[in-house]
């Protein structure tokens, strides 16, 4: 019976999955590729966490990886066959999608594809990931066993529907603050690891309709045979029935989206949840209860009801939390939602953008988005009218010793998923930028981003190839309305590089010269158009290079 209930929730939540980054852009293949690497294995960079004096870990397409200084990356070890609670130096198979950093404590989850819907493959945590030999302790996805329909909590104990499966239950985002380890799974609700016993816990979160839900109040609680517990309450991440109220219904026959979590921050006493009905606020109390207030689009002016990314800003004796919408329902908007009042008052600003990611420092707000990244132009930080200005795209044009010539790379992908703010003396002088896509993670070299660092998988160093392949121009590497395919080439000598494309037929369809010499040249890159611009067929293209006194050739499938 319990597998017939829960198979309308995963059906619910595929739509859902959909609109958050990593999802549907994990690297499959690389899920079973479990050699240790050094580079990136994907150039889908989701998370971007800084930590200790060098450090910068990353979230991946295929698992995780760390920079250690500006040029060593390495890629952790994946094991298919770690078991829960054991002490391990690998991480579980598949992309990250949720990853934390505090003091010396490095956290992160995972997830893989499933046949139709992601699953959720499990957790890391340690305790010293400032070393060089860094030992994880791994937790399975957590997961309830069908005789959980009381949880226990805060030393009570609270009635809910038991979420048994790992599908659809993906962990999106987590935060330490004390000794919590704070973790939000979409369909596995909100959960918590206290650190000093060792155990995880499920957190209640208000229904939909409530704005408040005190778990301190003693009143609030009925004792039974089982316990003290939670009354009126029944924590259920199904999708509502449409107008059927909580108040006149059995609970167990509707669900709340505000128990799919998406996002979290916490700090001191206070702990922030997004989730598919808005943002809650709770105060931690005493034996780890928590006291909820709910804000809602409806009511309490958010954006959009999806909030898919939260962020803290302190500056100037002031703190704001930055919220990160998604639209969810008429008259929303995907947009940014910030308050400076905790959560009495909230405003808008940067109208439909579909943001990813939040970071702040100070007077700094750097906003990662789908048109690409943002930063506040004010260090008034109750400033309602919140002026912007935007970034260009990640350009490198590095010059190579006392030569003529740049190494010359680019981000093709006008979208920016994850952002960190770094001040660490080791990299920069004043304040530098990370910036992690669907193509790589770049590094600006001046604060104004007029030059990057670019960072990315280099498949084959040696070897001559054009990426992806096969190639769509309506869907790859979008950059200002068109889409690109990479060409490597690891070319040494030359000044200038010259590239013929041929149709099937060998006959020339385009032509360019890219020379090393002008720092305005960008990688070697295509967006398959001919000379005239006009978009060419699909079919398979042959791609001549001539370089250091040598003629490369590449074959490459266009499919739009």
């Amino acid at each position: 019976m319990r597998r017939i209930f829960l198979f309308p929730l995963l059906l619910n939540l595929v739509f859902a999955q959909g609109l958050l980054p990593g999802t549907f852009k994990m690297s499959a293949a690389a899920e079973f590729d479990t050699s240790a690497y050094k580079g990136l294995k994907s150039n889908m960079i989701s998370d971007i966490v800084p930590q200790a004096d060098t450090l910068l870990w990353m979230g991946t397409g295929a698992g995780l990886a760390v920079l250690r200084d500006t040029t060593s990356i390495f890629t952790i070890t994946a094991n298919a066959d770690a078991a829960a609670g054991q002490l391990t130096n690998q991480t579980p198979i598949g992309g990250v999608t949720a990853l934390t950093a505090s003091n010396k404590i490095l956290f992160a989850a995972f997830a893989k594809s499933g046949e139709e819907i992601t699953i959720g493959n499990g957790l890391i945590y340690s305790t010293d990931a400032t070393g060089n030999d860094i030992t994880w302790t791994y937790f399975d996805q957590p997961v309830d066993t069908e005789a959980d329909s009381l949880a226990p909590f805060a030393k009570r104990f609270f009635k809910g529907l038991p979420i048994t499966v790992k599908e659809a239950n993906v962990t999106y985002d987590a935060a330490i603050s004390g000794n919590y380890i704070w973790i939000t799974s979409w369909a596995g609700g909100l959960r918590r690891y206290n650190i000093s016993q060792k155990v995880w816990e499920r957190v209640p979160l208000p229904e939909d309709g409530d704005q408040i839900l005190y778990t301190c109040e003693s009143s609030n609680y009925e004792n039974t045979p089982s316990g003290y517990v939670l009354k009126d309450f029944y924590l259920n991440p199904r999708d509502p029935w449409d107008g059927v109220s909580a108040k006149n219904s059995d609970p167990k026959t509707y669900g709340n989206h505000n128990h799919k979590a998406f996002s979290v921050i916490a700090y001191s006493d206070t702990v922030w949840v997004g989730t598919a009905n808005g943002v809650n606020r709770g105060i931690v109390g005493d034996n780890g209860c928590v006291n909820w207030t709910h804000y809602t689009p409806a009511a309490d002016n958010l954006s959009g009801g999806f909030v898919v990314g939260l962020a803290l800003q302190e500056y100037k004796g002031h703190q704001i939390v930055w919220a990160a919408s998604v639209t969810a329902a008429a008259g929303e908007t995907s947009a940014v939602s910030y308050s400076s009042d905790g959560g009495d008052s909230w405003h808008t600003t940067l109208n439909g953008e579909r943001v990813y990611n939040i970071t702040t420092a100070d007077s700094i707000v750097l906003v990662a988005s789908k048109s690409g990244l943002w930063k506040t132009v004010t260090d008034n930080p109750l400033d309602v009218a919140k002026p912007w200005a935007k970034y260009n795209p990640a350009r490198q044009a590095i010059r190579i010793g006392s030569t003529e010539l740049y190494s010359m790379d680019e981000i093709l992908s006008d979208e920016v998923v994850g952002v960190a703010y770094d001040t660490r003396p080791f990299y920069t002088s004043s304040a530098t930028i990370w910036i992690g896509s669907w193509d790589g993670l770049a590094r600006a070299l001046d604060p104004h981003g007029t030059n990057w660092q670019v960072y990315r998988a280099n498949y084959a160093a040696d070897k001559v190839y054009a990426y992806p392949n096969p190639f769509s121009p309506y869907e790859h590497n979008q950059v200002g309305g068109m889409g690109y395919v990479h060409i490597h080439a690891n070319v040494k000598v030359s000044f200038v590089v010259k590239m013929d494309v041929y149709n099937f037929a060998m006959e020339l369809v385009y032509h360019k010269d890219f020379d090393r010499r002008q720092a305005s040249t960008g990688s070697l890159k295509w967006n398959g158009k001919d000379a005239n611009g006009r978009m060419v067929d699909n079919g398979t293209y042959f791609i001549r290079l001539e370089y250091d006194q040598k003629i490369k050739w590449i074959k490459l499938i266009v499919i739009k």
